[in-house]
């Protein structure tokens, strides 16, 4: 091996898939082996299973018979899958986290592509790529983040700035591979956030430390109606207790420099119909009242309302237009 070789191989950075389950079984096997036929191999891949009364288990030990680098942990009970993610956070080795949902796939490339420009830019807080979303009560299917640019690059926290107040930056939480220092220090995936952990971690790691973007759709995330996503995102005073949690850890000094470009830029339109409604109930809350954010917040729940109401030949159309963001 040369010595240009070795200081490659030393210096690759590490990946942990952590993968929380619960009575997924009939969805491990492809999400399983979309992460494990990468041409990136992952460090190790920690099934964390939440007390399944389905066969899961005996879909996981099947995999780690053939690969030795899956591991399973079982929970005696069931948990909730914010307290795996964490768990299995506190079981990984890799300098970068991958969690999936069981449901979710990825594409051949996607951990080879994001790991090399990580490598090249270490200062980057995650990495991520155009989503897929698959709604399967509708059948729709559309991309994500296709506005964060056309070429493989790393955007500063300013340049993020800029995208995200022209309605152009958009993470897909699925596709996210974070560095794991950045993500501890953004608090990491916060149990009081809930539905918005993701978002949270994502956005204020990203306005510290900047991200790096591949311009391709390499992760597939599958809307289902009786997900976790589906069902909390239904409940309006729970999401309600969720927003007010979320803005008060903004306004914390800890998050003052994220929450500032979080705020200026209205890249809070996206968390749901109460948003408008807790940031006027108190007057702390003042700053996050900006116009980039009324434009955004009416402009995306517009788009929410057609996709409802069109029927789905003329809502797949109007998918293609609409979500180019």
């Amino acid at each position: 091996m040369s010595d240009a070789t070795a200081t490659i191989v030393e210096t690759r950075p590490t990946l942990s898939v952590i993968i929380p389950n619960f009575n997924h079984a009939h969805f491990l096997p492809a999400c399983l082996d979309s992460v494990l036929n990468q041409s990136w191999q992952p460090e190790e891949v920690i099934v964390i299973d939440d007390a399944s009364t389905d066969n899961s288990v005996e879909v996981i030990e099947g995999f780690m018979r053939k690969y030795p680098l899956v591991r399973l942990h079982r929970n005696p009970e069931n948990r909730g899958i914010l307290y795996n993610i964490n768990l299995a956070r506190e079981l990984a080795h890799g300098d970068y986290l991958y969690h999936p949902a069981a449901d979710d796939t990825v594409m051949p490339g996607f951990f080879e592509t994001s790991m090399q420009l990580l490598a090249r830019h270490p200062q980057a807080a995650l990495s991520c790529t155009v989503g897929i979303w698959t709604e399967e009560s509708s059948g729709y299917q559309w991309q994500m983040g296709l506005g964060n640019g056309s070429e493989p690059c790393y955007l500063t926290p300013d340049q993020m700035f800029e995208l995200e107040r022209n309605g152009r930056l958009y993470i897909a939480a699925h596709t996210v591979i974070f560095r794991r220092v950045c993500l501890a220090e953004a608090g990491g995936f916060i149990p009081e956030l809930k539905w918005y952990t993701d978002w949270f971690a994502a956005y204020v790691a990203g306005f510290r430390h900047g991200v790096c973007f591949v311009p391709e759709p390499l992760a597939r995330f599958n809307i289902l109606p009786a997900s976790y996503y589906t069902r909390s995102r239904a409940e309006p005073r729970g999401n309600r207790e969720v927003l007010e949690h979320l803005l008060e850890l903004l306004n914390r000094p800890e998050y003052r420099e994220p929450s500032d470009r979080i705020a200026r830029s209205g890249a809070m339109y996206q968390l749901g119909p109460g948003l408008l409604g807790v940031i006027r109930s108190r007057s702390e809350y003042g700053r996050f009242w900006t116009t980039p954010l009324l434009r955004k917040y009416l402009w995306h729940r517009f788009r929410l309302f057609g996709k409802r109401l069109l029927p789905k030949w003329v809502g797949r159309l109007y998918l293609m237009a609409f979500y180019k963001n």
